[in-house]
């Protein structure tokens, strides 16, 4: 699914922020991310879906070395992974289910409505179809963003702080949908320094937990 060998990456003019990462996210595993803020949790997301280039080392994703690819060619890879983040971005103006099927829209895909109801349904928020984003709360907006990431069916969930903004309860709703997204086959990485929110949703799911630290990427242990 994605391939990390001997990767770094530093931000120009900074210092290197990770250096000799290498790991494996296996095809339907459930990994979360930990380390303090400033870390590189953000910077390793985005090394996943292509948006940033290593300094050093090789990424592989879906059998591809992403150094090969051409602009169209990350394009076409980042359909298979769905992103969500701690701030989620809405077009204020539209309802939320265009929101939700914007990603359909702007891949000039059709768009199945009974699909589309069905994964508003699974997210809780059939009655908040024709809502306007403003009007909704953190943790509707929050299912939400999660429901257009998913809405081209990636095959890879990538989460960075998605419970940032939410209280415990919603915190929780929100992991347990990813664990039914991993569950359904999907690869699913989860960024996170909730510690608590870790221990709490582990015994639902099979995981293993990585830590960032000095740099490196490596399997926290049973202190977490």
């Amino acid at each position: 699914m994605i391939e990390m060998q001997d990767v770094g990456f530093g931000y120009r003019g900074g210092d290197q922020l990770l250096s000799h990462v290498s790991l494996v996210l296996q095809p339907g595993s459930f990994h979360f991310l930990t380390g303090p803020s400033g870390a590189g949790k953000t910077t390793f997301l985005r090394l996943c879906t292509g948006e940033l280039t290593p300094s050093g080392g090789r990424i592989g994703a879906f059998g591809r070395d992403m150094a090969e690819l051409s602009r169209d060619g990350i394009a076409l890879l980042r359909r298979r992974i769905g992103v969500l983040h701690q701030d989620t971005q809405f077009l204020d103006h539209l309802p939320l289910v265009e929101n939700v099927a914007l990603p359909l829209t702007v891949s000039d895909r059709p768009i199945d409505m009974p699909a589309l109801r069905g994964l508003l349904a699974w997210v809780g928020l059939t009655a908040h179809a024709r809502a306007l984003p403003p009007s909704l709360s953190g943790g509707e907006r929050q299912r939400a963003a999660l429901a257009r990431a998913v809405i081209l069916s990636p095959d890879l969930v990538l989460a960075d702080e998605p419970t940032g903004n939410l209280d415990e309860e919603m915190s929780m709703r929100l992991l347990e949908l990813l664990v039914e997204l991993n569950r359904s086959g999907k690869t699913v990485l989860v960024a996170t320094h909730d510690l608590n929110l870790i221990r709490a949703i582990k015994p639902q799911v099979q995981a293993r937990v990585l830590r960032i630290s000095g740099g490196r990427v490596q399997l926290a242990g049973a202190d977490l």
